[in-house]
C-alpha cells in the first residue's frame, strides 16, 4: 500500500508543506523550526521538499506570501460591508482585535519573523516590506477622499503599534485604546 505523500498530486504535496510550515513558523519560530520536523509534520520526502523549494528560505517566502494575500483577502471582504472610509477603517481594527485573539496573542506572522532573519536575507525583508507597505496603501486609500487623508500614516502607526503591543501585553487593551482613539480622530 502506498503512503499518502506518495498519491499527492504535486500542488498537493506543496501546499502541504506550505501549510506546515506557516504552522509551524508561526507558532514555534522559523529559526527553531528545522527541515527534518517540517519534513515529517508535512508527512511528504525530503525529496519532496527540495523539489518544491531549493531551501528553507525560499520556502519562508512563500509563507509570508501566501499569509499576506489571506490576509488582504480577509481585510478586503470584512469592510467591504462598511459604507464609509470611517467605518472601514474602524472595522479593520475589529477585525485585528479577532486575530489577536484568534492566535491568542502571538502577534503579527511578518513581525515575528522580521525579528528571526538576519540583515543579509534581503528577498525576506523585501516581501515583509511589501506587506507592511501594502497596509499602509490600504489606509491611504481609504482616506484619500476624507478631510482626514493625511491621518493615513497615523493610522498605520496605530495599526501597527495595536498589534505588537497587544502581542506584548497579551491582551485586548491597546487594539481597543487604538480603536477608541480613532473614533475620535475620523
Amino acid at each position: 500500500m502506498k503512503s499518502s505523500a506518495s498519491v499527492l498530486r504535486p500542488s498537493e504535496t506543496r501546499q502541504r508543506i506550505v501549510d506546515t510550515a506557516a504552522r509551524l513558523f508561526y507558532t514555534q519560530g522559523y529559526n527553531l523550526t528545522g527541515i527534518n520536523q517540517l519534513i515529517d509534520e508535512a508527512g511528504v520526502a525530503k525529496a519532496s521538499l527540495y523539489q518544491h523549494f531549493a531551501s528553507k528560505e525560499e520556502l519562508l517566502i512563500a509563507y509570508l506570501t501566501k499569509t499576506s494575500n489571506e490576509w488582504f483577502d480577509q481585510l478586503t471582504e470584512h469592510v467591504s460591508p462598511y459604507d464609509t472610509p470611517k467605518a472601514k477603517v474602524l472595522a479593520s481594527f475589529d477585525l485585528l482585535l479577532n486575530f489577536s485573539e484568534s492566535v491568542s496573542f502571538r502577534g503579527c506572522n511578518f513581525q515575528n519573523i522580521i525579528s528571526e532573519v538576519p540583515l543579509e536575507s534581503e528577498t525576506v525583508r523585501s516581501v515583509i516590506r511589501t506587506h507592511k507597505a501594502k497596509m499602509r496603501q490600504f489606509f491611504t486609500d481609504l482616506l484619500a477622499e476624507t478631510a482626514h487623508a493625511e491621518l493615513a500614516d497615523a493610522v498605520t502607526v496605530l495599526f501597527e503599534g495595536a498589534l505588537i503591543a497587544g502581542q506584548t501585553q497579551q491582551a485586548i487593551w491597546p487594539v481597543q485604546s487604538a480603536h477608541a482613539l480613532l473614533e475620535k480622530l475620523l
